[in-house]
């Protein structure tokens, strides 16, 4: 069974709040379980960051859709947890302490959910303040340190884009032998192997995928100036 039919079952018990019945799945005892705790949340997440600017625009739906590649036969039950996402008297941060609480062990996974948010942030071809600033509050939940946010933001958002040393989240005075560490540290930490053996969507796979790809580039830029 998909993970699409596993949430469409899981709609049944949500009732009106998406937060009660996170909170209901906090602690999955199986992958599978915690794959749907995950998805609901991002999409939920997904669904209140859209809605950060104050209108959701067809953009930033198709943007979800992108991280999402849901089938057909299931929008309907996705667009219903979408929508009572946004329409929940729960702020954003109850979803996000949630995801935190159930990923505390793995934080390159809530590191995938703050890239696809920026995905979605980005759709209608403008980061809004209110937006930037949602983002910030939900790694800083997340438990990630401003450091952590500007390196994650480097990968989106000009001009700091173009900076490796702010895509890998170092110093750009650090030792030769410090950002050989430093780089095989965020390699082993985020490899997309680990989210695999975790029974992730497929979509956040292809997240962590292309977050190496950028940091693997990063690094290769910064090898090569050095000459390491």
């Amino acid at each position: 069974m998909s993970i699409w039919s596993r949430i469409s079952q899981a709609i049944s018990v949500i009732g009106d709040s998406v937060s009660t019945f996170l909170a209901k799945i906090s602690q999955p005892r199986s992958n599978p379980e915690m794959s749907i705790a995950f998805t609901i949340g991002v999409i939920a997440l997904g669904a209140k960051m859209a809605k950060a600017d104050g209108v959701v625009t067809g953009e930033e739906i198709v943007a979800f859709k992108q991280v999402f590649r849901v089938p057909e036969r299931e929008l309907s039950g996705v667009a219903r947890v979408f929508n009572l996402a946004k329409q929940d008297v729960a702020g954003y941060d109850a979803y996000a302490r949630q995801l935190a609480r159930l990923f505390a062990q793995r934080p390159q996974v809530l590191e995938d959910v703050i890239d696809s948010l920026f995905h979605i942030a980005k759709a209608d071809g403008a980061v809004h303040e209110r937006e930037l600033t949602y983002l910030e509050s939900v790694a800083e939940i997340f438990g990630f340190t401003p450091r952590d946010f500007a390196r994650i933001k480097a990968r989106h958002l000009a001009p700091a884009k173009d900076d490796p040393y702010v895509i890998l989240g170092i110093e750009a005075f650090a030792s030769d032998d410090e950002v050989r560490k430093h780089y095989r540290r965020l390699v082993r930490d985020l490899h997309p192997d680990k989210h695999i053996a975790a029974g992730m969507p497929p979509e956040m796979i292809n997240v962590a995928t292309d977050r190496l790809a950028r940091i693997n580039a990063a690094y290769e830029t910064v090898a090569r100036e050095r000459g390491l």
